[in-house]
Parts: C-alpha cells; sequence; structure tokens
C-alpha cells in the first residue's frame, strides 16, 4: 500500500513508499530502492481565527481552531464551532488579510467573513391577478428549487417560473444556498 512521498536517503529525493508501522515515528519502505527508514510525522500547528458568521442581517463573531496551512478560499464552504455555540456550516464570502484577497493561508488571515448555509433565508416574489406579493422564509440551505415545481406558501399556491442566483445569471434548478430570489406565478 502506497501511503504517500518522502524524502529517500538512498535515492536522494522524494519517492513513493509503503507503511510499514504507523505512529510520530514511521516506518516506511521505499518503492524504488527498498530501503526501509524512518520518517516523524510533521504536526499541525493550529491558530485561533476569527470567522464572523452572517445570518438574517446579524453578524455573530466566532473563533475557532485551524490548521495554520490551510488554505481558505473565498465561495468555500467552512464548519464553524467554536465550542460555546451551535455549530453552523458557512460558506466564505469574504477574506481579511492586510488587505481583502480571494485566498489565503489560515494563519495570513486576520478575519473571516461568512455567511451561514444551514438555514438560509429565501425570498419569494408571487404574481397574482395583476399583483405580486413578496415573501421571506427559512429553508435549508441544501433544498433544491426547480423551474415548474410547485409550491405553497401561506394561502398561495405557485409555481415556480424564474430563479436569480447570488452570483449573477439565473437558472433552471438551484440549492437555496445559492439563490438570490424566486418568482412565482399562482396556479
Amino acid at each position: 500500500m502506497i501511503d504517500d512521498q518522502f524524502f529517500c536517503p538512498s535515492c536522494g529525493e522524494d519517492t513513493d513508499h509503503v507503511l510499514i508501522k504507523f505512529g510520530q515515528e514511521s516506518l516506511v519502505r521505499c518503492e524504488e530502492c527498498g530501503l526501509v527508514h524512518s520518517v516523524q510525522k510533521e504536526r499541525e500547528r493550529l491558530i485561533r481565527l476569527k470567522v464572523i458568521v452572517n445570518k438574517d442581517d446579524r453578524s455573530q463573531p466566532y473563533f475557532i481552531n485551524i490548521p495554520a496551512r490551510e488554505v481558505l478560499r473565498v465561495g468555500d464552504e467552512l464548519l464553524v464551532d467554536d465550542g460555546s455555540r451551535d455549530v453552523v456550516m458557512t460558506e466564505i464570502t469574504s477574506l481579511e488579510a492586510d488587505r481583502r484577497v480571494e485566498s489565503a493561508q489560515a494563519e495570513a488571515v486576520k478575519a473571516v467573513w461568512a455567511r451561514e448555509i444551514d438555514e438560509v433565508p429565501l425570498k419569494l416574489s408571487v404574481y397574482r391577478n395583476g399583483q405580486t406579493t413578496s415573501f421571506k422564509i427559512t429553508v435549508p440551505g441544501d433544498e433544491v428549487i426547480e423551474i415548474g415545481e410547485v409550491r405553497e406558501i401561506e394561502h398561495f399556491v405557485f409555481k415556480v417560473v424564474k430563479i436569480k442566483l447570488r452570483g449573477e445569471g439565473f437558472a433552471d434548478f438551484a440549492k437555496a444556498k445559492d439563490i438570490l430570489r424566486v418568482w412565482g406565478r399562482e396556479i
């Protein structure tokens, strides 16, 4: 079983190795020359990172421990668990280092701005007899909304006719966490 590439003292380069014994100091065998030698597992340094989570236009700061070398990117999902509040799944919306950046290693980030995506607000506009009524409901972030499907809200039964995405453009279907607004026509 090939575990990973390690530096082989005999070959003088990184080669594929078979894991013989796992531990803080693992025993491995080079697949190229057959040399058995030990390798030390590199310890991951954790940092405390501030994550500001937005939910329903309210921001709440959290502090999480994360590997210092982990690369964070705008648009990535990040599980936020600071041990004192509920665990929340978020989407990174902005990274603050010395300036705003699209991606960076965690150790270079001063603050992460994110929005909760477990439960998301969904804006709906339903057209009925020449009049449009707006609603804002909360739905699971992974719930899929599709053009043509029939839904009910309060006393309105409507068919989804248009979906506007958070990024840009429109779609025939999308997860609620990616939707800015849904339009429907009463049936």
